[in-house]
């Protein structure tokens, strides 16, 4: 059975702050192949297509595809502020490695 990511509120306030579902845009979160650990994921502000899982939180929206979904299933979809930087940032049970810059795992 697979579940489906959980967005945090943190994620859905940063999403509300540049104000993405006010110009109809979602955040869309998607596994690809490559990287250095072997999948990379892509986190990009994008139209939903119809058979996208959305997930809403108000009037934002975290938006999968079909095919990036079961690499996805349980994750944690976050937003972090740190020293560092400020990203998106994904906690994904299903990765067993991952490199350093947080954006590469594999499975």
């Amino acid at each position: 059975m697979q579940l489906p990511p959980k967005v945090t509120d943190r994620a859905f306030a940063r999403l509300a702050e540049i104000g993405a579902g006010t110009d109809g845009k979602a955040l869309r979160v998607a596994v690809e192949g490559g990287g250095c650990s072997g999948f990379q994921y892509e986190i990009k502000l994008d139209d939903p297509a119809e058979d996208d899982l959305v997930i809403a939180g108000g009037a934002e929206q975290v938006i999968v595809d079909p095919i990036s979904l079961p690499f996805l299933s349980g994750a944690v979809i976050d937003f972090s502020d740190e020293l560092i930087g400020a990203r998106f940032v994904i906690e994904n049970p299903n990765a067993t490695s991952s490199c350093g810059c947080g954006t590469s795992f594999s499975i």
